[in-house]
């Protein structure tokens, strides 16, 4: 086998695992086990980041009253989890291999104890050769805690557990350069940094799932930012896993290519945190010029034009530039209150520091 990866996070999508009707395809499910396990036993060690909670229980629980979408999530995620989480037990047992269940939620990386805890726990399972089987715990998160879907869940792993590579099966080959459904349509084969792909990208979800392909490749750019090499390639494909790192010149798929800059894990963290920020520094023209140029630069109480939210020293913080566009997240140096008295001063420590400023 082609040995060009050690390490691997692989995101299976709703519409992978579900069938039309919506429950659970557990032939899709015993063949994609079957890659894996093939890859494992060649030594490359796997995250498997698996929706298919909910598909999984809608089969098993038909509710007595019509249920609103947040109470149904739960009900069947809650029944589906314990399903699904067995199935994937069982097949990997058939191969002589252990796996592990990984629940999480947003608030789960909202800290970076946190995250470096959840980064351990997963880090024990490979060093022990289990493989760590992720999924957001849909049964206790509420909707403006959750993650997108578990795309974005999925960049975060692979991010955080420095994967060569994020693998992110759809019920599609990849992104098209025009409507999947139109036959003059091609698939983009690679994807650089810069390319603009708002001509091409629908931003309508999936059946079962809760993103789009728009959610998709700004999960895939950020990631591939980070020096990952990200691939969007359709799990309904046979042997599409194998095909994919045994002959990925011949294997259907979107590639985007990843940054040759190293990112230092701290960065990495910072960059998946957008969703915690507690507030915002606005800085002036000649800071957002210097902050777009190839300098490392700090957020110095010169730059700054005002404070808005009330946050504390660490907290994550959005930056703001002059015309009012986000371009960066960073932790903060010391609390709002603190930043409101230097704002304008030359002199003065960073209020957000270099190695803790995420540019985007």
């Amino acid at each position: 086998m082609k040995q060009e990866f050690t390490r691997i996070a692989v995101k299976v999508g709703s519409n992978v695992l579900a069938r039309r009707d919506g429950t659970l395809d557990v032939t899709r499910m015993s063949a994609l086990v079957d890659q894996i396990a093939e890859l494992h036993k060649s030594g490359v060690e796997i995250i498997l980041i698996s929706s298919g909670a909910v598909a999984s229980g809608r089969s098993e629980v038909h509710p007595q009253k019509k249920l609103d979408s947040v109470d149904q999530r739960q009900l069947f995620s809650a029944v589906g989890q314990a399903k699904l989480i067995n199935r994937y037990y069982e097949l990997f047992r058939e191969h002589g291999i252990t796996v592990g269940q990984v629940l999480t939620t947003k608030e789960s990386f909202s800290t970076r104890r946190h995250y470096l805890n959840q980064k351990n726990c997963m880090t024990v399972m490979l060093e022990n050769n289990v493989i760590p089987i992720v999924n957001e715990n849909d049964t206790i998160s509420v909707s403006e805690l959750m993650f997108t879907d578990n795309d974005e869940l999925s960049g975060l792993i692979a991010s955080m557990m420095d994967a060569q590579t994020l693998i992110i099966l759809s019920n599609i080959d990849g992104i098209y350069n025009g409507s999947p459904s139109d036959p003059d349509s091609s698939v983009i084969r690679e994807i650089g940094h810069g390319k603009d792909l708002s001509n091409y990208i629908q931003a309508s979800k999936s059946s079962f799932g809760r993103g789009g392909m728009l959610t998709k490749t700004n999960i895939a750019r950020k990631v591939a930012d980070e020096g990952i090499t990200v691939i969007i390639a359709n799990g309904k494909r046979n042997n599409i896993l194998v095909d994919l790192l045994e002959h990925p010149e011949s294997t259907l798929c979107t590639r985007f290519i990843p940054s040759c800059e190293p990112v230092s894990s701290i960065k990495k963290w910072i960059a998946h945190s957008e969703g915690f920020a507690k507030g915002e520094i606005h800085i002036n023209k000649c800071a957002t010029e210097v902050l777009s140029s190839e300098k490392a630069v700090s957020i110095l109480p010169i730059g700054i034009t005002h404070i808005e939210g009330e946050f504390e020293k660490d907290d994550i913080v959005r930056i703001i530039d002059f015309q009012g566009n986000q371009v960066g997240v960073g932790k903060a140096n010391c609390d709002s209150q603190q930043a409101k008295e230097v704002i304008g001063k030359h002199g003065k420590k960073p209020v957000v520091h270099y190695d803790y400023l995420y540019i985007e």
